[in-house]
């Protein structure tokens, strides 16, 4: 097999989640190393997500990043910084599985967003045949145009206004995910996900989500509200992220070790 029909069999996120009949598990990335990521894969985790909102991510981590993440079999993810779109053109030329735009407000902003994500003349995305997207001009334009609709264009709903917008965001073209961002969402309205009125709106959107066959995403902090997501319907989930695992983990190694060094100081 060819480098380049090697290159032709990556699925990108959107496609991998319409194959599987699973949930996808995945956990953020927000430390800049690449010995992280080999961890995560051996892991055995399905995906990750490179924060570039709240992370010092710049575009050549991001890169670098990919390039391993892929190459040890994980799909690979972006939150890009803002909604404005500068970011998108550059992570889709440099082969993401997906996007993820943060804080999209409504119907209208979406509509904007992912125009810049869908290939002329549907959308607004360049044509960049010779960046890695195009195995650096390897893939005909055909492979990599159609390449660019398994790539997972979602927008984050983090407020109840588009939450209430989710069926006119859902009729989107191009749209082929979306993200229920909680935590912001219970900063904005002053509830948490157990208030009544917050769990109708998750469930309205799930629905609308499952009825137009787009997939949804979220995120959480344990295994066990990861299965809960999963029992809901949200077909990818992140479980905490590299930075926090790693500081639960030291933070226990120094609890015990100090608990040991105190119970011998008393003897």
């Amino acid at each position: 097999m060819s480098a380049v029909s090697h290159a032709t069999r990556r699925r990108g996120f959107a496609r991998h989640l319409r194959e599987s009949n699973s949930c996808q598990w995945g956990t953020w990335v927000k430390i800049p190393a690449l010995e992280t990521i080999e961890m995560i894969a051996a892991a055995g985790l399905d995906f990750i997500v490179l924060d570039q909102e709240h992370a010092p991510l710049g575009m050549e981590s991001v890169y670098r990043a990919t390039v391993v993440a892929q190459g040890l079999g994980l799909q690979v993810l972006t939150r890009v910084p803002d909604r404005s779109g500068s970011h998108l053109q550059r992570l889709l030329d440099l082969g993401m599985d997906g996007i993820l735009v943060p804080r999209v407000s409504g119907a209208d902003e979406t509509r904007t967003v992912v125009d810049q994500m869908v290939f002329s003349p549907t959308g607004d995305r360049g044509l960049g045949l010779t960046a890695r997207a195009g195995f650096w001009g390897g893939l005909s334009r055909d492979e990599y145009v159609r390449s660019g609709d398994d790539v997972l264009r979602a927008v984050q709903l983090e407020d109840t206004e588009a939450l209430e917008e989710v069926e006119d965001i859902l009729r989107t073209p191009g749209l082929n995910g979306l993200f229920l961002g909680m935590g912001d969402l219970s900063l904005s309205s002053g509830r948490t996900g157990a208030d009544e009125g917050i769990r109708h709106l998750v469930s309205r959107m799930l629905d609308a989500a499952k009825s137009a066959g787009v997939p949804c995403g979220t995120a959480v902090q344990t295994p066990a509200q990861a299965r809960t997501a999963a029992d809901q319907g949200f077909g990818f989930v992140m479980v905490s992220n590299d930075a926090s695992l790693f500081r639960e983990a030291v933070g226990n190694l120094g609890s015990e070790l100090n608990d040991t060094g105190e119970m011998e100081m008393s003897k």
